[in-house]
């Protein structure tokens, strides 16, 4: 679902640094986690997926961006049937994960929940520890799946794909 080609399109518009808090290792991180969590949860593999990409893209600085997530959506929305595709009812799960998370707390869909859950169990890389009464799915709250992300983004984890895939140039 996640391609090269699609990653190159998000790097050519993207205005941080590319290996930032915010950049291509938190998003295969958060990638790692959704699709294992997904396993557990029954979310969407493909929704979880395109979120980790896409739910920071379109970010403007490293600190309070409280509208990077709609420009997140807005620009999954244009490369949408260009360089993915989803049914309309999975797009609607995409945006709202991709726009919301960082408004809400939680989402009534499994789908949502796994992705602001996979974004939240990656806040060490800001010295931020997750607190399980801020993750929706009680897979995310276990404390060892706690554990083995937290300790992932601590080290700065650089998940495989980043080397393989998604780091040309």
């Amino acid at each position: 679902m996640v391609t090269p080609e699609l990653i190159e399109e998000i790097r050519r518009g993207y205005a941080l640094r590319w290996h930032g808090p915010h950049g291509v290792c938190h998003w295969a991180r958060v990638r790692e986690t959704a699709l294992r969590l997904a396993l557990i949860t029954g979310a969407d593999a493909e929704v979880v997926e395109l979120f980790s990409v896409f739910h920071d893209a379109r970010r403007e600085n490293e600190g309070a961006d409280p509208e990077h997530g709609p420009r997140g959506a807005l620009f999954a929305a244009a490369l949408r049937g260009r360089m993915y595709e989803l049914s309309d009812a999975q797009f609607a799960l995409l945006h709202v994960a991709c726009a919301d998370h960082t408004r809400m707390l939680t989402h009534g869909d499994v789908t949502v929940q796994t992705c602001w859950d996979a974004d939240r169990l990656d806040l060490g890389r800001v010295n931020i520890t997750p607190r399980p009464e801020y993750l929706s799915t009680a897979a995310a709250r276990d404390p060892e799946f706690i554990a083995w992300a937290h300790r992932r983004s601590l080290r700065f984890t650089v998940p495989e794909i980043v080397h393989r895939e998604w780091d040309r140039g």
